[in-house]
């Protein structure tokens, strides 16, 4: 037996080294007609990104001559940005939909939904943004969705999953909200969401995170889409706030409050929330909050707007008219107040509610509410970034991901110059070409 084992051993020994190979570095070079390197400053003339395995190596003056060995993408005529950020969207299932939603509810399956959000998140893509935080589907879909898009399996935005929002009983998330007994209790066997007390929503924290959740969400308010008659006014206790958002801070998460009136708002800031989602309803005490604590405002000023156009065609249940209409009134007020504090704000549209692919349409409200061109544009990027913290994203600088879209002209002179984009990049692979 040590006869063999020492026979092998000189034999494994005296093989010759297998060579190591390693794959050529992927260069790219792009030619911009005006660059936008850094939202919240002045663009570039002509300019040269250079951009290796992914990552912008380098950005110069001029149109360089690109190596031998490079890719060269000619945006000479476009005006270039980094690609876009949205932090509120919901990818899982139809979007945009109301009626044929509820209507499907009963015999469509998670497969079913899964093939929608492929499809909405590649409707994303094609609309610019390279980002999303997806903040409500199903938590094993989304994770998957997410992971099958980083491997580049499926084109699509990069997603921070956010897996369910957590819920009080019967608060906006509880899936039982409305329904018949017996499908109410086939809810109830599956949900883990719904926490009452402290503790309890400590376990619902857990249990997103255990499912793949990298960012948490929690209900502070009522909701208007929830088919419950309660009003948006403040849902969870200031110590049940605390508890999610201490516990989703202990694993290293980031916490979004879905938020309306103004003392759930309130509540949700003094316990350390980091952004405020919707934010319909904000009083003086709020704002002062909100520059105090740091948090950042995600406005989502498309979702009421379109909300109430849904409940006016008949597309959205009795218990969801009122409160439509209450938020779609006080919203607009509100963010021009905060816009005009000077609390930080950054993008998200709640698309889902409106259409997968029009999140651009955002822009033009937030220019209307107060905010220049330049700054809406530096919400969705360096803003968003940084309330995702991640520094890898929002600007087209050395180090950063090649995440890098293009429109025709200057969307600093007309900001709904956005909606129609030309080009796409994610990761530093093209999405989407100019026409020719």
């Amino acid at each position: 037996m040590l006869r063999k084992l020492l026979i092998a051993l000189a034999v494994t020994t005296a093989a010759p080294a297998v060579a190591q190979t390693t794959a050529p570095t992927k260069i790219t070079y792009i030619h911009a007609g005006a660059l936008l390197d850094r939202p919240g400053e002045a663009p570039r003339g002509n300019s040269t990104i250079i951009i290796r395995d992914g990552v912008i190596a380098e950005v110069r003056d001029g149109f360089a001559v690109p190596a031998a060995n490079a890719n060269l993408i000619e945006l000479r005529d476009k005006f270039v940005l980094p690609g876009l950020i949205d932090l509120h969207v919901h990818l899982w299932g139809i979007g945009g939909d109301p009626m044929r939603a509820r209507l499907a509810r009963l015999n469509q399956d998670d497969a079913d939904d899964m093939m929608m959000a492929v499809v909405n998140a590649r409707k994303t893509l094609d609309a610019g943004f390279t980002t999303v935080r997806d903040l409500g589907g199903s938590p094993r879909g989304v994770r998957a969705l997410r992971d099958a898009i980083e491997r580049g399996d499926v084109e699509g935005p990069s997603i921070v999953n956010a897996g369910n929002m957590i819920s009080i009983t019967g608060g906006h998330g509880d899936g039982m909200n409305g329904l018949a007994e017996e499908w109410a209790d086939a809810v109830h066997q599956h949900q883990i969401n719904t926490c009452d007390g402290p503790d309890d929503c400590r376990r619902a924290v857990r249990a997103q995170v255990g499912l793949g959740a990298q960012v948490i969400k929690f209900a502070a308010t009522g909701g208007v889409l929830s088919n419950v008659a309660g009003g948006l006014g403040r849902a969870m206790t200031p110590e049940e706030m605390r508890a999610i958002i201490d516990t989703a801070h202990g694993f290293g998460r980031k916490v979004a409050a879905h938020s309306h009136a103004a003392e759930g708002t309130k509540a949700a800031l003094e316990a350390g929330v980091d952004t405020i989602e919707h934010g319909s309803f904000l009083d003086d005490e709020a704002i002062k909050l909100f520059k105090a604590k740091g948090a950042y405002l995600v406005p989502t000023m498309i979702a009421p707007v379109t909300a109430v156009q849904q409940a006016r065609s008949g597309a959205l249940p009795a218990n969801t008219i009122p409160k439509a209409e209450a938020a779609a009134a006080a919203a607009m007020a509100s963010h021009k107040k905060a816009i005009a504090a000077g609390v930080k704000v950054a993008f998200g549209t709640d698309t889902g509610v409106s259409k997968h692919g029009d999140n651009a349409k955002e822009f033009a409200l937030l220019v209307k509410a107060g905010m220049t061109p330049a700054a809406a544009i530096r919400a969705a990027t360096v803003s968003a970034a940084d309330a995702l913290g991640r520094d890898d994203l929002g600007a087209i600088v050395p180090g950063k991901r090649a995440d890098i879209i293009a429109v025709d002209a200057s969307p600093l002179e007309d900001v709904t110059r956005l909606e129609h984009v030309a080009f796409v990049m994610h990761h530093g692979v093209v999405a989407q070409t100019p026409a020719p």
